[in-house]
């Protein structure tokens, strides 16, 4: 199983990857099954799995780019990949394998052990850690080596700012339309009610009185659009999310309401809503009573 994999795996762009044969078949082409439990450990993704017919327990093959020098592994586990959005659509077919097995599978023939470099690591912290404070002290300690977010590494240029920033423009237009298209229908609602408003100042309700119901009216009318709003997020995350991932083929979470963005949904409806029902009954409260109540 894959939790039998010790953690220090890392990800190996899979080449050349054949199926020898499962355990059973391996012992009739003369390969005893110990000899297979003996073999090195290999996890493979899903989808190189489906399409390989691969099953764990089973034997393959594992070439560095260039092909040469392939090595029979035994795979422990079939493993899902990493959701990338930079790779929608496209099949992962690759393995994990552990750091020895790579260093001696690309190793150039004619370079000692030990002579191998890295360019980048990645470090995964704690949840609650703070990346920010992490990478000035990793900094402070070793000079000459750069460290910084993952979410900083793109540079305010990077493909996912920029669309952020599309979809924050995008959230802002639809906003403002929306609080304008509000308006003209709460005026419209209430210049229905001008009869039953101009009734009630006729009998002594003073303006900031009246105001204060229909303010009452708009937050509850509000408060009611929001949480139906939100229901009908959260019955449809689910349904949307399993038709783009059975459509693509990945494990990528396309919809996601979490409780940071329900809140904020409701601290921008609620406060539009009130305002815009404030605002349209304001601009009828200026009328005089009599031509209010003027059928």
């Amino acid at each position: 199983m894959i939790g039998a994999v010790p953690a220090g795996l890392l990800r190996f762009a899979l080449v050349a990857l054949c199926l020898a044969a499962a355990p059973a078949a391996a012992q009739a082409q003369g390969q005893p099954e110990t000899r297979a439990r003996d073999l090195p450990a290999v996890l493979v993704s899903r989808q190189a799995a489906e399409v390989l017919g691969i099953a764990v327990g089973s034997v393959v093959q594992v070439a560095p780019p260039d092909g040469s020098r392939p090595r029979d592994f035994r795979v422990a586990g079939v493993y899902e990949p990493t959701p990338d959005p930079s790779r929608l659509g496209n099949a992962i077919y690759a393995v994990r394998l552990h750091l020895p097995d790579v260093l001696d599978l690309t190793r150039p023939l004619d370079a000692p052990k030990g002579a191998e470099s890295v360019d980048a690591i990645n470090v995964r912290l704690k949840p609650g850690a703070d990346a920010l404070a992490f990478s000035r002290d990793v900094n402070a300690r070793l000079p000459g080596v750069l460290a910084r977010p993952s979410a900083d590494a793109a540079g305010g240029a990077g493909p996912f700012r920029v669309l952020e920033r599309f979809h924050l423009a995008i959230a802002l237009v639809t906003i403002l339309a929306s609080t304008v298209f509000l308006v003209a229908l709460t005026v419209m609602l209430v210049d229905e009610r001008r009869e039953t408003v101009g009734i009630l100042r006729l009998i002594g309700l003073p303006t900031s009185r009246v105001l204060v119901q229909v303010m009452i009216e708009g937050l509850l009318v509000a408060s009611t659009g929001s949480v139906f709003g939100l229901a009908l997020a959260l019955a449809s995350e689910r349904a949307i999310n399993r038709f783009f991932q059975w459509r693509y083929d990945t494990a990528l979470l396309f919809v996601h309401v979490t409780p940071a963005v329900a809140l904020e949904c409701i601290a921008i409806a609620i406060p539009l809503g009130v305002a815009a029902t404030v605002t349209a009954s304001w601009l009828l409260l200026r009328r005089n009573a009599l031509r209010l109540a003027r059928r």
